[in-house]
């Protein structure tokens, strides 16, 4: 039965008192499992010093069935690996040498014994509760889950079809387009500490990190998935494991080798060193069934490029230059490539846009999109949605980087003086390799000239205006033909960040939701230092108008973050929404949800659009209501809008005590109202303030003026007409609201 099993050069640990508290804790366990024998305690016989104590059991699992199609048996012989320094894991091989090669084994030698992979996790998770017996358990676990075919789901994605490797292979996002070139394709790449290697692929020499192989991909044809191979070691070896799979190699091997191969020949100078052979395996669960998946495997082939191509029959020999041999030879003189020496390589993949999306759990790919401002918070947001594969984007920008940029933009140093565009731009083609394209618009996004950003704004499904200014949000709601916007941006004090999100129909628009969002400021508790000042305002040029707020680039990411996973999320809806998230002083964040409702406008015979909404509309109604019979009213505070002839009515306040209403007149007070007008301001940031009157008429009369409205009108007109600013009457009926405008005209 010796014969079996795998031999070791290992002798018998007769002083067991040289061993470590781990082995003799494992012996213990051993001794007291009914399902473990111990059969020997060994050591290395040419190790001068007990590094690793050896374990000969044989487990009997209960829990594996007879006959299985795995090949597990009900007794197996195992070693248990422990290494006496107690940083290392212990480990356990199967002795027998035909075990079968199954799921969850780590990477060993195809000539020695398997080794169980029994974690997933890594061991220096493991160890923080790893126990002698919960290792025997586990070993126990293993064997019955596997031979059960229970460690891999049906609808799991199949195995690769071999193990991994500490060579690593990047494959590019666009290799079908090299592939396709007919250029001849190189790898390039750096060692690492850990002694492996990270290679790229690429059509041209990388100077900086030196070319190592010449590339050579061979597509085969599908072969069933199953074991997982051990990695060959020589050219024979691979081919004599695909022939088994069913796939040829050789013929495919050598046609790609001789594939672009220049009529002139090469010489041995003309060649890197070595041949790297890419492997693309279409796997599929049953020999008839479709494939579901591809393995991809490289292999470093020994000897050079040319030599290798000489011994495959590819290529011949003739006065020390080669050549193709297509056509005259065919591989007839092929002789010694099945010694070719192999090392294998890992595969991995460059990131394209659908591989990040799958990384970052978007479910869609995201809008074609434009974002308006490239600054702290707009470049933030384009990276993170880049780095996702969410979305297609535009960016507009007009400005430039400037040093005092660099606290809170993704630009570097030696970017100063460019456009914001470019910065962001190049970010992007750093971090996809283009695989993800970003088109930058340095323009005015508020020029109707430029025909770009007409372009841009046209062709999207959905706009962010990142700027942080009133103009353009303002300005894009008097365009109903466009895409949604959202307009997302972080308060002065950096302790909260605000989003708002027109509904599809447009019916709730950005200069809708603004309103709505300063009338909650006015009400709530939280908006009494919301818009608290500037924690600091500091010179960044020689302008007076060059004021930079300071704020902390780690404030804008953390809302940044936050708009950047909350706006896919909101867009799958129709309906507006405004949110405000408030960060509190211990780390805590609330989210603020708006109630948001349909804008109406009134349009004066003067020419003034006043806008309201149906939700300011109710408030009127309902201060109406409380009154009856009598007659109330009060002020109005809102905000103008001169670049597009408009007032906004942010909210209306309810009469002061010292009012005087009956059920055919109303006589507004002024108790407490300087105050009340001066905090709404200041909480507002300056925004907010009087803009007119409000009152109500009784059942059966109309919302039209009276005379004694006009009056007041009148003189209302001329005291607003000190600030130069034209003044508004409301008038709430029992069935409509009137707006009348006036103002002092020359």
């Amino acid at each position: 039965m010796s014969s079996d099993y795998f031999q070791l050069d290992v002798i018998g640990l007769e002083d067991r008192s040289q061993a470590s508290s781990r082995t003799h804790a494992m012996i213990a366990a051993i001794n007291s499992n009914r399902d473990f024998g111990l059969i020997d305690v060994m050591r290395g016989r040419k190790d001068e010093e007990v590094n690793v104590v050896y374990l000969m059991v044989d487990v009997e699992c209960h829990g594996v069935p007879k006959h299985n199609k795995y090949g597990l048996r009900f007794r197996e012989r195992m070693l248990i690996v422990v290494p006496q320094n107690d940083s290392i894991g212990t480990a356990v091989w199967a002795m027998r040498k035909d075990f079968p090669r199954l799921a969850h084994q780590n990477s060993v030698s195809a000539l020695g014994p398997a080794q169980l992979c029994l974690y997933y996790e890594p061991m220096s998770v493991v160890a923080r509760t790893w126990t002698a017996p919960s290792f025997l358990a586990r070993i126990l676990w293993w064997l019955e889950k596997n031979a059960k075919g229970e460690l891999h789901l049906a609808d799991q994605p199949l195995d690769t079809l071999f193990f991994e490797s500490k060579h690593e292979l990047v494959i590019p996002w666009d290799i079908a387009d090299l592939t396709s070139g007919g250029k001849p394709l190189h790898v390039s790449g750096v060692r690492r500490a850990d002694n492996g290697t990270t290679m790229r692929i690429a059509n041209h020499l990388d100077a900086d990190q030196g070319v190592l192989a010449k590339l050579v991909k061979i597509d085969l044809e599908p072969v069933e998935s199953g074991e997982v191979e051990w990695d060959p070691h020589s050219l024979g070896e691979l081919n004599d494991l695909m022939n088994r799979r069913g796939a040829n190699l050789l013929d495919p091997l050598r046609l790609a080798m001789q594939q672009g191969f220049p009529e002139q020949g090469l010489t041995l100078k003309d060649e890197p060193a070595s041949l790297l052979v890419l492997l693309s395996i279409p796997l599929r669960r049953a020999s008839t069934g479709d494939v579901e998946g591809v393995s991809y495997r490289a292999f470093f082939l020994h000897g050079g490029a040319l030599k290798v191509g000489m011994q495959l029959g590819a290529l011949f020999d003739l006065d020390g230059r080669f050549y193709t041999s297509a056509g005259l030879l065919d591989g007839e003189e092929a002789v010694g490539w099945e010694t070719i020496g192999l090392d294998p390589v890992t595969v991995l993949w460059e990131n394209s846009a659908e591989r990040a999306r799958s990384q970052s759990g978007h479910s869609d790919s995201g809008p074609k999109g434009t974002v308006v401002g490239a600054g702290s918070l707009g470049s933030a947001l384009i990276e993170l949605w880049i780095r996702s594969g969410w979305g297609t984007w535009t960016v507009i920008d007009k400005d430039h980087i400037r040093p005092h940029n660099l606290a809170r933009h993704s630009a570097l140093n030696f970017q100063i003086g460019q456009p914001k565009v470019l910065a962001v731009s190049r970010l992007v083609e750093a971090i996809t390799r283009g695989a993800v394209a970003l088109t930058g618009v340095e323009a005015d996004v508020m020029s109707s000239l430029n025909p770009e950003v007409g372009r841009a704004l046209d062709a999207s499904e959905l706009v962010v205006d990142a700027t942080a200014d009133l103009g353009y949000p303002r300005a894009s709601s008097a365009n109903e033909g466009r895409a949604r916007h959202v307009s997302v941006f972080v308060t002065p004090n950096g302790r909260s960040g605000v989003m708002m999100l027109e509904d599809t129909a447009k019916t709730s628009c950005l200069r809708t939701i603004e309103a709505q969002y300063y009338r909650a400021i006015i009400r709530s508790e939280w908006g009494r230092k919301h818009l608290d000042g500037h924690r600091g305002l500091f010179w960044s040029g020689a302008s007076c108008r060059d004021l930079s707020m300071v704020l902390p680039y780690s404030s804008v990411m953390i809302h940044a973050c936050q708009f950047a996973e909350s706006i896919p999320a909101h867009i799958r809806s129709d309906v507006a929404a405004a949110v405000i998230w408030q960060r509190e002083p211990d780390g805590g964040t609330d989210a603020i949800s708006l109630e948001l409702f349909e804008r109406h406008v009134h349009k004066t015979v003067e020419g003034l659009d006043v806008y309201m909404d149906e939700g300011l509309h109710d408030h009127l109604r309902e201060l109406r209501h409380q009154s009856l019979p009598n007659e109330t009213g009060g002020i109005l505070l809102g905000y103008h809008d001169f670049t597009q002839n408009l007032l906004v009515i942010v909210d209306a306040l309810p009469a002061p005590k010292d009012s005087k209403g009956s059920p055919t007149s109303f006589e507004r007070g002024t108790d407490g109202l300087p105050d009340l007008v001066a905090e709404a301001r200041e909480r507002t940031a300056g925004i907010v303030g009087y803009v007119g009157e409000w009152h109500s008429h009784p059942d059966g009369y109309p919302a039209a003026p009276s005379r004694d409205d006009l009056v007041q009108l009148a003189q209302l007109a001329v005291g607003m007409n000190e600030e130069g600013l034209p003044v508004v009457q409301v008038i709430v009926g029992s069935h409509e609201i009137g707006v009348v405008q006036a103002e002092v005209r020359p």
